[in-house]
């Protein structure tokens, strides 16, 4: 079977970004960290940094080697949580330096675009009934951080 991997792009600070993503987020772990030992057109030997990591049951890759293209919404991590609290906690770690979004998104200091969300949002928002499902992303589309109570509220009616 094929293997794909997530590959970010970090211009600098990637060692700090990752020791934050896999600190956050359990069952994660950064697996390597190492240097390209050849002159690149990012800069001479021994300047950039290549590292392998997981992320909860993702494998991306991360590349730190100056300027290149900004993260944008294109690309976005989604983090799929259990309750309100976990919500909270990563929205908060992540808002330290970083900028909210509508939504439940959220873009972190080093521009990478993140979604935390609750796992009782696509339970919602799959509801038979389309006007429950119409209530809820009406109430979701209001939200910054998005808070469970007020989902299940609209999907009561």
């Amino acid at each position: 079977m094929m293997k794909v991997t997530q590959h970010l792009w970090f211009e600098k600070d990637m060692e700090e970004a990752l020791r934050f993503y896999t600190g956050l987020v359990s069952g994660s772990a950064i697996e390597s960290i190492t240097t390209i030992p050849s002159e690149t057109p990012s800069g001479p030997a021994g300047s950039v940094k290549i590292a392998s990591f997981t992320l909860g049951d993702q494998r991306y890759m991360a590349i730190e080697a100056g300027p290149l293209d900004p993260f944008n919404h294109s690309f976005s991590v989604m983090v799929e949580c259990d309750d309100q609290a976990e919500i909270d906690r990563l929205w908060s770690a992540f808002l330290d330096g970083g900028t909210p979004e509508q939504c439940g998104w959220i873009r972190d200091r080093w521009g990478l675009c993140w979604q935390i969300a609750p796992k009782r949002l696509g339970e919602l928002m799959s509801d038979p009934d389309p006007a429950v499902a119409k209530r809820v992303t009406d109430q979701m589309l209001k939200m910054v951080k998005l808070d469970i109570a007020p989902l299940e509220a609209a999907a009561r009616g």
